[in-house]
């Protein structure tokens, strides 16, 4: 590995969330469950690791007893020029679906698009490109 790889504890929904990025981004998706892993501090049914490999990338758990899950302040991910203009409209709409708008996706005055957004899964998002010459 070659660069960071953002890792989350979720509140038990990783793998309807990672699901949901899969979905999103595109990838392969990797799950595997506390009991598969011989874990006995979880429901055995939880995901004690999954990965989603692709385009975009990520990983992530379900909170073990006793584990807080994420609570993501001061973070953003960002997917700046990360694909082509049309691809990252899709992953904003995408993202969007029941999450919350925080600046749409649009057109600055220094010509670069972007916006931001939380997911339903309270991540914050960044997406955007600049001008194509």
């Amino acid at each position: 590995m070659s660069a960071p790889l953002v890792y989350i504890t979720f509140p038990g929904t990783a793998r309807e969330a990672l699901g949901f990025y899969a979905d999103v981004f595109g990838g392969s998706l990797s799950l595997h469950t506390f009991a598969e892993f011989g874990r006995s501090d979880g429901d055995p049914d939880a995901i004690a690791h999954g990965t989603l490999d692709g385009v975009v990338a990520l990983a992530g758990s379900d909170a073990a007893t006793g584990e807080e899950a994420v609570h993501v302040r001061g973070l953003v991910l960002s997917l700046l020029g990360t694909a082509e203009p049309g691809v990252l409209h899709q992953w904003f709409d995408a993202l969007g679906r029941g999450g919350t708008a925080i600046d749409p996706l649009q057109r600055r005055p220094w010509g670069a698009t972007d916006g931001q957004l939380t997911d339903r899964y309270g991540l914050r998002w960044l997406i955007g490109y600049e001008p194509q010459s």
